[in-house]
């Protein structure tokens, strides 16, 4: 499992997960598409919000392995923001390939794209 060195552990201040420790031995979860449903507790929408933020300041455009990351934080995006970069798509898979949908992520979280976010 690559680890992503440097992309945050977890929303500041908070218990939402970014990243795991490491490998699960009784088996990888896979990612799966969740519904963001528009009564969402708004602290849910800010993780959801930072973890796209630490997404595009760390890979950008460019295809990235799921590796070390959540697959319940990356579930909230996939199929939307987050789409596969590979076909087939394991999901369960720690080497899976993933790239950012920027039209749909930039739609979904303008404020991700913001240079003076991480300042």
């Amino acid at each position: 499992m690559l680890k992503h060195r440097g992309f945050p552990g977890r929303l500041p201040g908070t218990d939402f997960q970014f990243t795991i420790r490491r490998a699960n031995p009784k088996g990888i979860t896979p990612i799966t598409r969740r519904e963001r449903y528009a009564d969402r507790r708004p602290p849910d929408r800010r993780a959801d919000l930072w973890f796209m933020a630490a997404l595009w300041h760390y890979f950008g455009t460019e295809p990235f392995e799921r590796g070390n990351l959540d697959a319940g934080r990356l579930s909230w995006l996939f199929g939307r923001e987050v789409v596969p970069a590979e076909d087939p798509f394991d999901p369960a898979s720690y080497d899976a390939q993933l790239v950012i949908d920027e039209a749909a992520a930039r739609a979904s979280f303008p404020e991700a794209f913001d240079p003076e976010f991480w300042a």
